[in-house]
Protein backbone atom coordinates (compact mmCIF):
# COMPACT_ATOMS: atom_id res chain seq x y z
CA UNK A 1 0.00 0.00 0.00
CA UNK A 2 1.66 3.47 -1.03
CA UNK A 3 1.57 6.40 1.07
CA UNK A 4 -1.18 8.05 -0.62
CA UNK A 5 -3.52 4.22 -0.19
CA UNK A 6 -2.49 4.48 3.79
CA UNK A 7 -3.56 8.20 4.11
CA UNK A 8 -6.98 7.74 3.04
CA UNK A 9 -7.04 4.61 5.06
CA UNK A 10 -6.28 6.36 8.01
CA UNK A 11 -8.72 9.25 6.82
CA UNK A 12 -11.62 7.23 6.74
CA UNK A 13 -10.63 5.46 10.08
CA UNK A 14 -11.07 8.55 11.57
CA UNK A 15 -13.78 9.99 10.25
CA UNK A 16 -15.69 6.57 11.38
CA UNK A 17 -14.63 6.96 15.20
CA UNK A 18 -15.42 10.56 15.29
CA UNK A 19 -18.76 9.86 13.53
CA UNK A 20 -19.21 6.80 15.87
CA UNK A 21 -18.51 9.18 18.72
CA UNK A 22 -20.98 12.02 17.97
CA UNK A 23 -23.36 9.70 17.09
CA UNK A 24 -23.54 7.95 20.95
CA UNK A 25 -23.18 11.55 22.29
CA UNK A 26 -19.42 10.62 23.25
CA UNK A 27 -18.45 13.62 21.99
CA UNK A 28 -21.82 16.24 22.55
CA UNK A 29 -23.31 18.85 20.55
CA UNK A 30 -21.55 22.09 20.96
CA UNK A 31 -18.22 20.74 21.55
CA UNK A 32 -15.26 21.69 20.25
CA UNK A 33 -12.55 19.30 18.40
CA UNK A 34 -9.32 20.57 16.78
CA UNK A 35 -7.32 18.78 14.41
CA UNK A 36 -4.97 18.11 16.84
CA UNK A 37 -7.30 16.94 19.39
CA UNK A 38 -8.81 14.41 16.92
CA UNK A 39 -5.16 13.45 16.29
CA UNK A 40 -4.26 12.86 19.84
CA UNK A 41 -7.81 11.29 20.16
CA UNK A 42 -7.51 8.59 17.58
CA UNK A 43 -3.76 8.04 17.26
CA UNK A 44 -3.62 10.19 13.70
CA UNK A 45 -1.59 12.84 12.09
CA UNK A 46 -3.67 16.62 11.38
CA UNK A 47 -4.33 15.67 7.98
CA UNK A 48 -6.66 12.43 8.67
CA UNK A 49 -7.77 14.59 11.11
CA UNK A 50 -8.82 17.41 9.10
CA UNK A 51 -10.51 15.22 6.10
CA UNK A 52 -12.29 13.48 8.46
CA UNK A 53 -13.86 17.15 9.35
CA UNK A 54 -14.29 17.86 6.25
CA UNK A 55 -16.54 15.07 5.54
CA UNK A 56 -18.86 15.19 8.56
CA UNK A 57 -19.32 19.12 7.96
CA UNK A 58 -20.83 17.75 4.47
CA UNK A 59 -23.03 15.66 6.77
CA UNK A 60 -24.00 18.28 8.94
CA UNK A 61 -22.57 16.69 12.06
CA UNK A 62 -20.09 19.61 12.61
CA UNK A 63 -19.59 22.79 11.47
CA UNK A 64 -16.26 24.24 11.02
CA UNK A 65 -16.36 28.20 11.69
CA UNK A 66 -14.00 30.12 10.36
CA UNK A 67 -11.45 32.01 12.52
CA UNK A 68 -12.95 29.76 15.27
CA UNK A 69 -11.89 25.73 14.40
CA UNK A 70 -14.80 23.19 14.42
CA UNK A 71 -17.66 22.17 16.61
CA UNK A 72 -20.51 19.16 16.85
CA UNK A 73 -23.54 20.48 15.54
CA UNK A 74 -26.49 20.72 17.83
CA UNK A 75 -29.33 18.45 16.97
CA UNK A 76 -31.88 20.05 14.48
CA UNK A 77 -35.17 18.82 14.61
CA UNK A 78 -35.91 20.20 11.53
CA UNK A 79 -33.02 17.45 9.64
CA UNK A 80 -34.25 14.74 12.07
CA UNK A 81 -38.14 15.42 11.16
CA UNK A 82 -37.15 15.19 7.55
CA UNK A 83 -34.94 12.11 7.93
CA UNK A 84 -37.47 10.52 9.82
CA UNK A 85 -40.14 10.97 6.95
CA UNK A 86 -37.58 9.50 4.68
CA UNK A 87 -36.97 6.94 6.61
CA UNK A 88 -40.53 5.97 7.23
CA UNK A 89 -41.40 5.43 3.63
CA UNK A 90 -38.43 3.31 2.86
CA UNK A 91 -39.09 1.10 5.49
CA UNK A 92 -42.79 0.73 5.29
CA UNK A 93 -42.11 -0.35 1.75
CA UNK A 94 -39.24 -2.64 2.82
CA UNK A 95 -41.60 -4.29 4.79
CA UNK A 96 -44.38 -4.59 2.71
CA UNK A 97 -41.66 -6.10 -0.04
CA UNK A 98 -40.36 -8.92 2.64
CA UNK A 99 -44.07 -10.13 2.99
CA UNK A 100 -44.14 -11.20 -0.48
CA UNK A 101 -40.32 -12.55 -0.47
CA UNK A 102 -38.48 -12.71 2.28
CA UNK A 103 -35.08 -15.44 2.28
CA UNK A 104 -34.94 -18.07 4.60
CA UNK A 105 -31.35 -16.88 5.39
CA UNK A 106 -32.06 -13.59 6.23
CA UNK A 107 -35.06 -14.73 8.74
CA UNK A 108 -32.49 -16.70 10.27
CA UNK A 109 -30.39 -14.06 10.79
CA UNK A 110 -33.44 -11.96 12.15
CA UNK A 111 -33.79 -14.92 14.80
CA UNK A 112 -30.38 -14.54 16.02
CA UNK A 113 -30.40 -10.50 15.92
CA UNK A 114 -33.79 -10.49 17.91
CA UNK A 115 -32.26 -12.97 20.82
CA UNK A 116 -29.14 -10.84 20.81
CA UNK A 117 -31.12 -7.52 21.28
CA UNK A 118 -33.26 -9.28 23.84
CA UNK A 119 -30.00 -10.28 25.71
CA UNK A 120 -28.75 -6.56 25.48
CA UNK A 121 -31.68 -5.10 26.66
CA UNK A 122 -32.22 -7.60 30.17
CA UNK A 123 -28.44 -6.59 30.69
CA UNK A 124 -28.70 -3.06 29.81
CA UNK A 125 -26.29 -2.76 26.94
CA UNK A 126 -27.35 0.09 25.34
CA UNK A 127 -24.65 0.04 22.94
CA UNK A 128 -24.79 -3.49 21.82
CA UNK A 129 -28.68 -2.81 21.63
CA UNK A 130 -28.14 -0.18 19.19
CA UNK A 131 -25.52 -2.45 16.85
CA UNK A 132 -28.23 -5.04 17.25
CA UNK A 133 -31.02 -2.35 16.24
CA UNK A 134 -28.99 -1.69 12.86
CA UNK A 135 -28.53 -5.06 12.11
CA UNK A 136 -32.13 -5.91 12.29
CA UNK A 137 -32.96 -2.99 10.06
CA UNK A 138 -30.16 -3.64 7.23
CA UNK A 139 -31.17 -7.38 7.42
CA UNK A 140 -35.32 -6.86 7.07
CA UNK A 141 -34.15 -5.10 3.97
CA UNK A 142 -31.38 -7.65 2.42
CA UNK A 143 -34.18 -10.67 3.59
CA UNK A 144 -36.73 -8.49 0.99
CA UNK A 145 -33.48 -8.50 -1.81
CA UNK A 146 -33.58 -4.05 -1.04
CA UNK A 147 -30.31 -3.69 0.23
CA UNK A 148 -29.71 -0.52 -1.04
CA UNK A 149 -32.57 0.73 0.78
CA UNK A 150 -30.39 0.29 4.10
CA UNK A 151 -27.89 2.20 2.32
CA UNK A 152 -29.99 5.14 1.94
CA UNK A 153 -31.32 4.62 5.47
CA UNK A 154 -27.99 4.36 6.99
CA UNK A 155 -26.66 7.67 5.31
CA UNK A 156 -29.86 9.29 6.56
CA UNK A 157 -29.84 8.33 9.88
CA UNK A 158 -27.37 10.17 11.50
CA UNK A 159 -29.71 12.89 11.81
CA UNK A 160 -31.95 10.58 14.48
CA UNK A 161 -29.42 8.93 16.47
CA UNK A 162 -28.27 11.07 18.35
CA UNK A 163 -31.61 11.56 20.00
CA UNK A 164 -32.65 7.97 20.03
CA UNK A 165 -29.04 7.75 21.58
CA UNK A 166 -30.91 9.90 24.41
CA UNK A 167 -34.25 8.22 24.13
CA UNK A 168 -32.68 4.46 24.66
CA UNK A 169 -31.92 5.95 28.97
CA UNK A 170 -35.43 5.59 29.61
CA UNK A 171 -36.66 2.73 32.13
CA UNK A 172 -37.90 0.01 29.52
CA UNK A 173 -37.37 1.54 26.38
CA UNK A 174 -34.87 -1.28 25.01
CA UNK A 175 -37.33 -4.31 26.03
CA UNK A 176 -40.61 -2.13 24.16
CA UNK A 177 -38.02 -1.39 21.14
CA UNK A 178 -37.81 -5.54 20.91
CA UNK A 179 -40.91 -5.92 21.23
CA UNK A 180 -42.08 -3.52 18.38
CA UNK A 181 -39.13 -6.09 16.41
CA UNK A 182 -41.22 -9.20 17.47
CA UNK A 183 -44.07 -7.29 15.91
CA UNK A 184 -42.80 -6.92 12.76
CA UNK A 185 -41.38 -10.07 12.07
CA UNK A 186 -45.09 -12.01 12.89
CA UNK A 187 -46.38 -9.84 10.41
CA UNK A 188 -43.72 -10.32 7.83
CA UNK A 189 -44.43 -14.29 8.63
CA UNK A 190 -47.96 -13.86 8.31
CA UNK A 191 -47.53 -12.49 4.93
CA UNK A 192 -49.90 -9.73 6.59
CA UNK A 193 -48.83 -6.38 4.48
CA UNK A 194 -50.53 -4.09 6.10
CA UNK A 195 -49.90 -5.31 9.47
CA UNK A 196 -46.21 -5.22 8.81
CA UNK A 197 -46.43 -1.37 7.73
CA UNK A 198 -48.45 -0.39 10.74
CA UNK A 199 -45.96 -2.35 12.99
CA UNK A 200 -42.60 -0.39 11.17
CA UNK A 201 -44.49 2.72 11.37
CA UNK A 202 -45.49 2.53 15.11
CA UNK A 203 -42.00 1.30 15.52
CA UNK A 204 -40.51 4.44 13.37
CA UNK A 205 -42.90 6.47 15.35
CA UNK A 206 -41.64 6.36 18.47
CA UNK A 207 -39.20 8.71 18.75
CA UNK A 208 -40.87 11.34 17.37
CA UNK A 209 -43.60 11.22 20.30
CA UNK A 210 -40.67 11.33 22.74
CA UNK A 211 -39.12 14.12 20.61
CA UNK A 212 -40.32 17.18 23.12
CA UNK A 213 -39.81 15.50 26.31
CA UNK A 214 -35.90 14.99 25.07
CA UNK A 215 -35.96 19.04 23.89
CA UNK A 216 -37.10 19.63 27.17
CA UNK A 217 -35.09 17.67 29.06
CA UNK A 218 -31.72 18.41 26.87
CA UNK A 219 -32.37 22.05 25.49
CA UNK A 220 -28.04 22.41 25.08
CA UNK A 221 -28.41 19.34 22.62
CA UNK A 222 -30.69 20.87 20.14
CA UNK A 223 -30.61 23.72 17.69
Amino acid sequence: MNARSLSESMAHKVERQLRGDILTLALPPGARISEQEIGERYGSSRQPGREALIALAKSRLVEILPQRGAVVARISVAKLMQAAFIRETIETAVVKAACNAFHFHARTRISDCLRAQEEAAESGDRAAFRRGDDLFHKTLAEGAGLPMAWSVVEDLKAHIDRACCLSLHAPHTLSKLVAEHHAIVAAIDRRDEGAAMTAMNAHLSELLHDLPKLEAQHPDLFE
